[in-house]
């Protein structure tokens, strides 16, 4: 009797130890799929989502105004760097107090905050007239935005017409908060005295 007792104590600690040996075999598996599948998601390269005919507006935090107006016929997401592809981007700039000016090109390309936005082929800048400003219009085929800062710049030619004047030149900074006008090199251009 007392074997037959030894030998059930025996195999149910065998039991046990078999149960927990597969269920410790269950759980480095499911473990080892969940970090395969981890690892796979964190490696895909292909878009995972996209809009058609988006449109975001940014609001100062200062005076709760529209600051820009962010729009485009196709937004992708790229995942792996969290950037966005664009078709047909257009910003336009609302600062308080100045006219508004507007950027559009072919495609475009920002980072995951819209904080740089690039346009590429067909770039084109125009701002209206003021009652201090004539309106403005700038042909390039890439630049740069730094839509919270107020900057657009290049590094490639660029051409301007402010009125019946024009200026062209290659590298360029401009800042349309304080109107500042950088351009860096080969630049010509003709000028006309606006009429009185």
């Amino acid at each position: 009797m007392r074997d037959n007792a030894r030998h059930v104590r025996s195999a149910i600690v065998i039991v046990l130890l078999a149960v927990l040996a597969l269920g410790s075999f269950w759980l480095f598996e499911v473990i080892r799929r969940g970090d395969d599948e981890q690892g796979q998601r964190a490696q895909r390269t292909e878009p995972d989502f996209y809009l058609e005919n988006f449109s975001y507006v940014k609001i100062s935090r200062t005076t709760g105004r529209t600051s820009y107006h962010f729009s485009g016929a196709k937004l992708v997401h790229n995942p792996l760097d969290d950037s966005y592809d664009i078709t047909a981007p257009v910003i336009t700039n609302r600062s308080e107090g100045k006219p508004p000016t507007t950027l559009r090109g072919d495609r475009g390309t920002a980072n995951s905050d819209y904080s740089e936005v690039n346009l590429y082929d067909n770039v084109r800048m125009d701002r209206a007239a003021s009652a201090d400003s004539r309106e403005m219009h700038l042909r390039s085929s890439h630049l740069l935005i730094l839509p919270d800062e107020d900057v657009v710049k290049t590094d490639v030619p660029v051409e301007i017409t402010v009125g019946q004047s024009v200026l062209n030149g290659t590298g360029m900074w401009a800042n349309n908060a304080t109107r500042e006008l950088r351009l860096a090199n080969d630049v010509h251009g003709t000028y006309q005295a606006p009429p009185r």
